[in-house]
């Protein structure tokens, strides 16, 4: 039984290796002149990715976004990538649920940044957090480039082992992280926090509210680090996110 199971395992992989080699072909693989940033978790990812989006407009970098909790479909994702280039993108954010990742969506893209918000089940007939990781896995181990990973997340340990090949960074408020939280603090209307990045300290704040939300722009300043992007672009850009007058995807 096991081997029939891996045949067909191994069966599905070829086939959607040959529709992402056809989809590619067919708009002219347009991620070759565009770096992808890829956000998954189970909450957040939608925040992140927008917060991430803000901080590379900052910056004056073309940037694109496709941020959804659903499913992407293959199809969807290289047509999005088309018009993202046509578009003059240099920079495309992408959100990966699991449930995209199971089917293999992002299959031979070249990944720049992989980022995981955290592991965070809504009832106990979720998965447990080491199939989640193995879920999670088909992304991080496509080499991305960089990797971004929530220290303070309980399932850290389960996703400690991905890594990138030029880097690997860590956030929350644990004092090995390499985006630390310092001290936070929540409004009616917002939330505010002092981060730390090696020697720097500078604090960014959103009017987005609730606690989480502290680690989410933690996340994206995780991210924009490993996108070389200063501290002070990083605040601008998270302090210009207004959920309430952004539509998805935007180019």
């Amino acid at each position: 039984m096991e081997k029939s199971k891996n045949s067909g395992n191994t069966k599905k992989t070829k086939t959607r290796k040959i529709k992402a080699k056809l989809l590619s072909t067919y708009y002219g693989n347009p991620i070759k002149d565009m770096k992808l940033v890829c956000v998954t978790g189970t909450t957040g990812k939608i925040e992140v990715a927008n917060y991430v989006h803000e901080i590379l407009k900052a910056t004056g970098q073309p940037v694109a976004i496709l941020a959804s909790d659903d499913q992407i479909k293959m199809g969807a994702l290289h047509k999005f990538l088309s018009t993202a280039w046509k578009a003059g993108a240099n920079y495309v954010v992408v959100t990966a649920p699991a449930k995209s990742l199971e089917k293999d969506v992002f299959l031979d893209l070249p990944v720049h940044v992989a980022a995981i918000t955290n592991y965070v089940p809504a009832s106990l007939s979720d998965e447990k957090p080491a199939d989640y990781a193995m879920a999670e896995s088909t992304l991080f181990n496509m080499n991305p480039d960089y990797v971004v990973l929530n220290r303070d997340d309980a399932n850290y340990p389960d996703f400690a082992d991905f890594a990138g090949r030029e880097g690997t960074l860590t956030y929350g408020s644990d004092r090995f992280s390499n985006i630390q939280i310092v001290r936070s603090k929540l409004y009616k209307k917002g939330a505010e926090a002092e981060l730390a990045i090696g020697n720097t300290s500078f604090t960014v704040a959103t009017f987005l509210t609730g606690e989480p939300v502290v680690s989410y722009m933690a996340a994206a300043a995780a991210i924009a680090d490993a996108l070389h992007i200063t501290p002070e672009k990083i605040a601008e850009g998270i302090g210009n996110y207004d959920p309430e007058g952004l539509t998805t995807p935007e180019i």
